[in-house]
């Protein structure tokens, strides 16, 4: 009853047990609140996404710190009631292995899900460490799980060292479709989310966004800094293009670690914006 007549809810999932190395993304759902700007339409698209959506903030998933199992149970349940009242989710991480249980929450209720991905990593390893379950192997663990279809997925931004031949080659079995940052610099942003949105196709789709495809200059805060990244001003045209094309069914942003307090702030305030931006397209699409 609490969900009744609202279109979107924010929920918060503040758990960075499973991250491979620097930790503080569970303070983020507190920081990308705090981030968030003054009301108005936005100047490029002359939409205010707060006076046509109706948006409530559900407040954050009970996690339990250093229980991973625990947490990601408290994720899927909350996102779960979210979606059993028609509503759309929209969580903020925590590391991204929280993408799991959100995306389960979803598929539960939706089907097997397509997907945007934006990354500087794949996140298909079987293990990362030695662990099976982390913020880098979430993904592979949805496709073999039956809740994310591989056919309908798209990775943009990927970069850097990691991962290596087997991961790609189990990618390629599965039909999943993958943007380079170097492809993202000789296309431009237009043409890579031209090509992934034609690749995910119609049906119900989740966007995620980990904030470490950005440039270390854009998004300093972040446990896994790879340079040669994105810029704001391409993932937020892109993030708002995916969200007005597609049929999206829940969406996140995770992996910020809060560095310093408010609008100073800088990768808070930028994964605030990309929230904004999927708002302004969900917004764009429902018009």
């Amino acid at each position: 009853a609490e969900l009744d007549g609202f279109d979107v809810a924010i929920v918060g999932a503040p758990m960075d047990d499973l991250v491979s190395d620097r930790p503080g993304a569970r303070l983020a759902p507190r920081a990308i609140r705090g981030a968030s700007s003054p009301p108005g339409p936005h100047l490029e698209t002359k939409v205010d996404a707060f006076s046509e959506l109706r948006i409530v903030d559900f407040g954050d998933a009970p996690v339990i710190p250093a229980d991973a199992t625990t947490s990601h149970a408290a994720i899927e349940a909350t996102v779960g009631q979210v979606v059993a009242a028609g509503v759309l989710p929209v969580v903020l991480g925590g590391d991204h292995s929280i993408t799991e249980p959100s995306v389960r929450a979803v598929a539960a209720a939706r089907g097997p899900v397509g997907m945007v991905h934006f990354d500087t990593h794949t996140d298909t390893g079987t293990e990362v460490f030695g662990v099976a379950r982390s913020h880098g192997t979430f993904i592979r663990r949805l496709v073999d799980g039956g809740q994310l279809d591989g056919a309908r997925y798209a990775q943009i931004g990927l970069r850097g060292y990691w991962p290596g031949e087997a991961e790609f080659a189990w990618q390629a079995e599965q039909g999943i479709t993958s943007f380079f940052m170097h492809d993202v610099r000789d296309l431009g942003i237009r043409e890579v989310t031209r090509r992934a949105i034609e690749a995910v196709g119609p049906g119900p789709v989740y966007l995620t966004v980990d904030v470490d495809v950005l440039d270390p200059a854009f998004a300093p805060g972040t446990g896994t800094p790879e340079p040669g990244g994105m810029t704001s001003v391409d993932l937020l045209l892109a993030v708002r293009t995916v969200a007005a094309e597609l049929d999206l069914v829940g969406a996140d942003v995770v992996e910020v670690i809060p560095t310093t307090v408010g609008t100073n702030d800088y990768s808070a305030l930028v994964a605030e914006r990309v929230i904004r931006e999927a708002l302004t397209g969900i917004a764009l699409r429902r018009r």
